[in-house]
């Protein structure tokens, strides 16, 4: 499974403990097969746990939260994703740079 998925499930989890797997399905835009393998493996890591409980149309549902070991997980993908967003970033601004140049270049041979 991908440390960007992981992080994101881990992050909405943060958020809401509540949330079901086809919320997360809708918000991560996987399917709901996805979503269940994704919690699976994080809880058989030990960074999540799952409690059921009753929700309010009196069906079982569950509750997700983050173990200790799922904070500490989530605080090292927070920085992996981060340093990956960055680079991304600085390679995006050099192709920004590099296409305004070229329809520069492209200006100045029209108009000649």
């Amino acid at each position: 499974m991908s440390e960007e998925l992981n992080y994101k499930v881990i992050k909405l989890i943060e958020q809401d403990a509540e949330i079901s797997q086809r919320e997360l399905s809708k918000e991560l835009g996987v399917s709901l097969g996805k979503v269940n393998y994704c919690l699976r493996a994080l809880i058989d890591k030990g960074w999540v746990k799952a409690k059921n409980f009753k929700n309010s149309q009196n069906k079982l549902a569950y509750r997700y939260l983050l173990t200790p070991h799922g904070m500490q997980e989530k605080t090292a993908l927070t920085t992996l994703f981060l340093k990956r967003k960055l680079v991304e970033y600085e390679y995006l601004q050099l192709e920004i740079e590099a296409l305004r140049s070229e329809v520069e270049q492209l200006s100045i041979k029209d108009r000649s």
